[in-house]
């Protein structure tokens, strides 16, 4: 899976806070991940159903280890939660 480029974002009026409410991930710490080294990304087809889905496990420039869910629409990077990595996504992304 290619990222865009160049990289940018389309948010969700309705979605953008609440990442930052249910798991105290700002939209700017979500775009951050996209731009760190190394990024693990990998195809959700579990809930890609209408739209293809991605996972991408990455890092945020203050170290916080992300999971974040996107899809990609008319170039842009969609991004529908962001959270913490759990334990085992953390083991992963290690590797």
């Amino acid at each position: 899976m290619k990222l865009p480029v160049p990289l940018s974002f389309d948010w969700d009026q309705g979605n953008i806070d609440k990442n930052r409410k249910i798991h105290q991930i700002t939209d700017k710490e979500a775009e951050e991940v996209f731009f760190s080294q190394p990024l693990k990304i990998f195809a959700d087809k579990t809930h890609s159903v209408k739209e293809k889905r991605f996972l991408v496990y990455g890092q945020t420039k203050a170290d916080k280890k992300l999971t974040i869910v996107f899809t990609i629409r008319e170039s842009k990077i969609r991004v529908i939660s962001a959270r913490n990595q759990s334990r085992k996504e953390r083991i992963l992304y290690g590797k």
